[in-house]
């Protein structure tokens, strides 16, 4: 026969045994809880972040498609403008070449005319070149400004959306601290009446 000491020893053991089981079913228990309360709200905000995203990547492509379409744009006509100066040279260097030809006795004042006319041409044409220059220079600059400023509106926007996310989010860990504090008072409080 078993001593009551002995009785209450493996009383012991068989409850710690069982408080085992119990123990692993309350934290499967725990985390569907977790999953029930929060499993739709965290899919919302995982479904927010990629609409964000994926916001900000077609913004920033159209961003990029307008900017290589206005300098594609401005190429062209830097190229127009240019091979017409070229072409408006050429042909009066040519007119003017025909015409010294066809006036073998006024070849000297036409050298002289058309090398002065050559160089206001040429002055007027590295003018042009200049302002054309600077033209293009302030549109790049506004761009660039311009894409600056709506890579930061956008970058602002997507900081106001992240903000108001993050103060619309629980705090899980402080959450699940609440529960587990819960299920120990709860699991104590079951084992306290037993025992008395």
């Amino acid at each position: 026969m078993m001593t009551s000491e002995e009785q209450k020893k493996t009383g012991n053991g068989s409850a710690k045994k069982d408080a085992a089981p119990a123990d692993a079913k309350g934290g499967a228990n725990l985390e569907k809880i977790r999953d029930i309360l929060f499993g739709a709200q965290v899919d919302d905000f995982e479904k927010k972040f990629a609409r964000l995203e994926e916001r900000l990547l077609k913004e920033t492509a159209d961003s990029r498609a307008e900017t290589k379409k206005r300098f594609d744009s401005l190429e062209g006509f830097i190229r127009k403008e240019v091979e017409s100066l070229a072409d408006r040279l050429r042909g009066e260097q040519e007119e003017r070449m025909d015409a010294g030809k066809d006036l073998s006795r006024e070849l000297r004042e036409t050298a002289k005319g058309l090398e002065k006319k050559l160089g206001a041409l040429d002055e007027q044409t590295t003018r042009s070149q200049r302002e054309l220059r600077q033209q293009i220079l302030e549109q790049s600059k506004a761009l660039t400004e311009e894409i600056r400023t709506r890579i930061r509106e956008s970058a602002a926007a997507l900081s106001k959306e992240l903000k108001e996310l993050r103060a619309e989010k629980t705090d899980r860990t402080a959450l699940a601290g609440l529960f587990t504090e819960a299920a120990m008072r709860l699991t104590n409080e079951s084992k306290s009446p037993g025992k008395q």
